[in-house]
């Protein structure tokens, strides 16, 4: 097994969506940020690009929710 074939198989396992879910949250501390710094600013623009920014990683986010799900998680907290 080659070693592209065992990443893309942790891609698709329970421990490397979270690893994925994880980052992507942590994309959120920036788009948080420049949301900060959009309204210190008064900047239209840039706040419009910071709400676009969240939007985008919620919705990454249910989509890794959803593929736990399907993964059949026994994890208690996501019933």
């Amino acid at each position: 097994m080659s070693a592209l074939t065992k990443a893309k198989g942790f891609k698709k396992s329970k421990s490397g969506t979270y690893l994925t879910m994880a980052t992507t949250a942590f994309g959120a501390i920036g788009a948080m940020k420049q949301i900060k710094k959009a309204r210190t600013e008064n900047d239209t623009l840039r706040l419009i690009d910071a709400v676009v920014t969240t939007a985008g990683i919620v919705t990454g986010l249910a989509v890794l929710y959803r593929e736990l799900k399907r993964l059949g998680d026994d994890d208690v907290l996501l019933g």
